[in-house]
C-alpha cells in the first residue's frame, strides 16, 4: 500500500512516500533552498562565451545563470537548417545586456550558478505549453502507438508553428475539447507573464511556482491507490481539489514526522554508513559532482562459499544503494565499488539487478556499466541539491575534508616554531593551546617542555584554549613574571 505523508505545518516543508512500510522517498524543502526550478525570470545577458557556445544571464538572484546556445528560444525557432544552425556561434542568436525571458531548469549548486532555458514551459494538469518549442511530444508511458500518435497529430493541429506541446500520461482519456479550453488558460498565463516582464526595468521574478505542493500533487498522481495524511488543513483542502485518494488529517501534538517514525530516516539519509539487515554495510563519500559508494561484507560471512557471499551481499547492496539514491536524491557520477567478483556472468547478474531497481527512480539514470577495475559507473540526473548538502553545512573544524591535524602535530609545529626563538633577549613566552596539545607538547611530568625550556632559553607558559580542535597560538613575549600575570 502506497502512502504519502506530509509535513506542511512549519517553515520547513517535508514529505515521505512510503511502499508497504518502506519509505521510498524523502523530499525535504527549506526557506533557505527554496527550489527554483520552474520559476520564470527577466534576465539580462551579462556576458557571451563563443568558446563555450554559452551566456552568463543576470537573473537577480545573486548568481548568474548557465544558458547554452541550443536553450535559446531564437536559436530553437530559426527556421534555417540544423547544420547552418549548428555551425553558428551563439553571438549569431544573443549580445550582451539583451534581454531575455528564461527558465530555471536546474538549481545552483556550490559554486556553480543556475542553470537557464530560454525554451519557457508552463505546466498544466495535462498539457505542457512551450511559447517556442516547436515540437509536439507525447508521453512515453503511453503504451498504446496508435493513441500516442493520435495525440500528436492532434497537438500539431492545436498548436500555431512556433509553439511546442507535451502531452502527459493524465491526457490519455481526456476529452479534446477540454485540452482545447487548458491550451487557452496556457497561453493567457503566459500573456500574463510577458505583460509583467514589459513592467520591470531591471532583472527579476516574473512567475514562481508553489514547488512543494506541485512536488506533492505530481507525486499523488502517480497513485493509483493509497492514502494521505497531512499536518494541514489548507494543505489538505489544495490535495481534495486534484485528487480522489483518501486523505486523512493529522491533528497530534507529536510532529507527524515523529508520529511516523520518519525522523529516523532522514537521520539514516545523513550517515555516512548504511548497515544492510544482513550484516553488510555501505559508504557513502559525496563530492560536488561525484559520490562514491563502497560495499563491505561486514558481519555477513555466508553459509556456503566466497562466491556466494560475495553474490548475496551485492545483490542485497544494488537494492539498497538505488534506494538510498532516491531517498539521498544524489545526482551526477555515481561510483559503486562492489565487492570483487572475478566472474563476467555475476557482474552481468549485478547489473541487471542494480537495473530493475533503478527502474523504480523517476529521475533519469545512465548505468554505464563496470570499468575494467570492476568499478560500477552511473550517473543520475541532477535538479537540485541532494539532501546532505540542504541539511547540513561545511564543518568550520575540518573544513569539509572529514580529518583535522592531530595533537602530535600540532604540538610538533609548536616545538619547531619555538626553536626559531632561541637565544633571544626574552625569558618567557605565553602561549594559548588546547589542552591536548598541552600534554603531548610538555609530555609525562613535564619532560619535554623542561627540555625545550633549556634549549631555547625560555620559559613556556600555557593558556588553556577552548578550541575544539588541536591548537595553538603564541601571544607574546617578555619576561616570565609579567606574562604570569595575563
Amino acid at each position: 500500500m502506497n502512502t504519502i505523508i506530509i509535513n506542511n505545518l512549519t517553515r520547513e516543508k517535508r514529505y515521505a512516500l512510503l511502499k508497504d512500510q518502506v519509505v521510498e522517498k524523502l523530499v525535504i524543502n527549506q526557506p533557505k533552498q527554496h527550489s527554483s526550478v520552474g520559476n520564470i525570470y527577466l534576465g539580462i545577458v551579462e556576458k557571451v562565451l563563443p568558446g563555450m557556445n554559452a551566456a552568463f544571464v543576470e537573473i537577480g538572484e545573486g548568481k548568474s545563470g548557465y544558458l547554452h546556445r541550443d536553450k535559446l528560444a531564437s536559436f530553437v525557432i530559426a527556421d534555417d537548417e540544423k547544420a547552418v544552425k549548428d555551425a553558428r556561434s551563439i553571438s549569431s542568436y544573443v549580445h550582451q545586456g539583451e534581454k531575455l525571458l528564461v527558465q530555471v531548469e536546474k538549481d545552483a549548486t556550490g559554486t556553480k550558478g543556475p542553470r537557464l532555458t530560454g525554451v519557457i514551459e508552463l505546466q498544466g494538469s495535462n498539457l505542457i505549453y512551450m511559447p517556442h518549442g516547436r515540437y509536439v511530444a507525447v508521453s512515453k508511458k503511453m503504451e498504446d502507438s496508435l493513441t500516442r500518435e493520435k495525440w500528436r497529430q492532434f497537438g500539431y493541429q492545436m498548436k500555431e508553428p512556433e509553439e511546442g506541446l507535451i502531452f502527459r500520461t493524465s491526457c490519455e482519456n481526456i476529452d479534446q475539447g477540454y485540452l482545447t479550453v487548458e491550451l487557452k488558460k496556457l497561453r493567457q498565463d503566459y500573456r500574463g507573464v510577458l505583460q509583467k516582464a514589459e513592467s520591470l526595468k531591471k532583472p527579476g521574478k516574473l512567475l514562481e511556482r508553489n514547488a512543494f505542493i506541485d512536488d506533492v500533487l505530481e507525486e499523488i498522481k502517480k497513485m493509483e491507490t493509497g492514502e494521505i495524511i497531512v499536518d494541514d488543513a489548507d494543505t489538505k483542502a489544495a490535495i481534495q481539489k486534484n485528487s480522489h485518494l483518501p486523505i486523512q488529517l493529522y491533528s497530534g501534538k507529536e510532529n507527524i514526522f515523529s508520529a511516523y517514525r520518519l525522523e529516523h530516516e532522514i537521520e539514516k539519509a545523513l550517515k555516512r554508513i548504511v548497515w544492510l539487515e544482513n550484516g553488510a554495510y555501505l559508504i557513502f563519500d559525496e563530492a560536488e559532482a561525484l559520490t562514491v559508494i563502497d560495499v563491505n561484507t561486514g558481519k555477513y560471512a555466508g553459509k556456503y562459499d566466497l562466491r556466494e557471499t560475495v553474490i548475496k551481499t551485492n545483490e542485497w547492496a544494488a537494492m539498497e544503494v538505488a534506494r538510498q539514491i532516491r531517498l539521498r536524491d544524489i545526482g551526477g557520477m555515481i561510483l559503486i565499488d562492489f565487492i570483487d567478483m572475478k566472474e563476467e556472468k555475476d557482474r552481468r547478474h549485478i547489473l541487471s539487478k542494480l537495473e530493475v531497481e533503478l527502474k523504480k527512480d523517476e529521475r533519469r539514470t545512465n548505468l554505464i556499466g563496470f570499468t575494467p577495475l570492476g568499478i560500477l559507473q552511473l550517473t543520475r540526473k541532477k535538479t537540485k541539491p541532494a539532501i546532505s548538502e540542504a541539511l547540513t553545512v561545511r564543518c568550520p573544524t575540518c573544513e569539509g575534508t572529514g580529518r583535522i591535524l592531530s595533537p602530535e602535530t600540532v604540538a610538533f609545529r609548536l616545538e619547531r616554531e619555538l626553536w626559531e626563538h632561541r637565544g633571544g633577549d626574552y625569558e618567557a613566552v605565553l602561549i594559548h593551546a588546547s589542552i591536548d596539545v598541552q600534554k603531548t607538547f610538555s609530555g609525562e611530568q613535564n619532560i619535554h617542555k623542561r627540555r625545550i625550556e633549556e634549549l631555547t632559553g625560555l620559559e613556556v607558559i600555557f593558556v588553556d584554549s577552548n578550541s575544539e580542535k588541536p591548537f595553538y597560538e603564541i601571544r607574546q613575549f617578555g619576561k616570565a613574571a609579567e606574562l604570569k600575570r595575563k
